[in-house]
């Protein structure tokens, strides 16, 4: 008897341990941008990114069934837009069950080459870019053009994309070892960070590969990737949306033209089909797949534009180049455009949500009722 009881003493004992040795089933979320909340994603060429995230990457976590991968905005201010998520998550009630990352897309331009892309605007981005990096921080190109982070392009310092920073972040977040229940992964950003998810949705290589649903979130971008010649006119904002705020002058005493027509001034404005505004020239990693499969693509995959009913001023970074002044002269007015085009000229499924008393404003955005199913679905 004693001998039997000693026995189940000592595995009990080993039990214990066993337990307290073992990768958590659970952990509160990391709930403030603090260093305690980053982790580096290792990329190639011994490179690394950046990110903060409310629970670890490599830790396993039972409870974790959804994914938030939110991209910041012109700012690169990550740490805002982590925040900014996690009061999402606190007040739809998914914290506890909920993975966020925020990655960081630092830039110093300091090392690019003085004609790289011409003086005045390369010495214009140097002036706008002054992130600190830490060593072999990957450091990205801020300046508009398909050059851009946002637009999936190659890091100064590293043979490394953007948007493969995103594929490894979703690799790592559907692998099993760190989230075994994990059901859905929302991508999402707001302005350029929009840009960026609106782009990524069409191109990524890895979507159908992660076993794992994902849906794309894009607010208030300031541009579109068009997919043929045509550009819209008024005809194309909803009839609700007096001109003033959809940037179009109405035509009176006239047959209301076409929502769509063949862009009439590409001889004074060459670049408005060129990447990212368009699908030619493209460079890098949006070049390794077909016209006719990114079109295939941007139809097939699940994406909700949210837009900002009072976004309607040139402010925060606004695109004013002949390329984007193409898609409409405000944002709301471009978000409302784009989503129609590739409803009714694709086919797509594409949802367009408004969200009331909301202008060009993350923690607006992403906070507002409309926006909380959308970025932690329940089915």
């Amino acid at each position: 008897m004693r001998h039997w009881i000693l026995t189940n003493r000592l595995r009990w004992s080993i039990g214990l341990l066993a337990a307290a040795l073992a990768p958590a089933a659970w952990a509160a979320p990391c709930v403030e941008p603090a260093a305690t909340c980053t982790e580096w994603i290792a990329m190639a060429e011994s490179m690394r990114a950046l990110v903060y995230r409310s629970q670890p990457l490599t830790t396993r976590n039972d409870k974790i069934t959804r994914a938030v991968v939110i991209v910041h905005g012109g700012s690169r201010d990550a740490n805002v837009n982590f925040t900014n998520v996690l009061a999402a998550a606190f007040l739809a009630g998914a914290l506890d069950d909920t993975v966020i990352v925020s990655p960081r897309f630092a830039s110093n331009e300091e090392n690019i080459p003085r004609d790289a892309s011409g003086g005045n605007s390369v010495a214009a981005a140097r002036a706008a870019a002054r992130d600190a990096l830490a060593p072999n921080e990957l450091n990205w190109i801020s300046q508009f053009g398909g050059r851009h982070w946002n637009a999936g392009g190659v890091a100064v310092n590293a043979k490394v994309t953007s948007y493969e920073v995103i594929d490894e972040i979703l690799r790592k977040l559907a692998g099993k070892d760190a989230f075994p229940n994990l059901k859905s992964i929302v991508v999402a950003g707001h302005s350029s960070g929009g840009q960026f998810v609106g782009r990524y949705q069409m191109v990524n290589r890895v979507h159908d590969a992660l076993g794992v649903k994902v849906s794309y979130l894009v607010s208030n971008p300031g541009a579109y990737t068009y997919l043929d010649n045509l550009r819209p006119t008024a005809s194309a904002i909803p009839p609700n949306v007096s001109s003033a705020v959809s940037g179009f002058i109405p035509l009176s005493n006239a047959k209301p033209p076409p929502p769509y027509v063949p862009y009439t001034d590409a001889r004074n404005c060459t670049t408005y089909d060129a990447w990212p505004y368009g699908l030619n020239n493209r460079v890098g990693y949006s070049a390794s797949a077909t016209d006719d499969q990114l079109k295939k693509q941007i139809v097939g995959r699940p994406a909700t534009f949210l837009l900002g009913e009072l976004d309607i001023l040139p402010l925060v970074n606004f695109d004013i180049s002949c390329a984007a002044m193409a898609q409409g002269s405000s944002r709301l007015a471009r978000g409302l455009a784009f989503g129609k085009y590739v409803r009714e000229n694709y086919g797509a499924q594409h949802k367009t949500v408004v969200v009331e008393g909301c202008g060009h404003h993350t923690r607006c955005m992403l906070t507002a009722d409309a926006a909380l199913p959308l970025l932690f679905p329940r089915d």
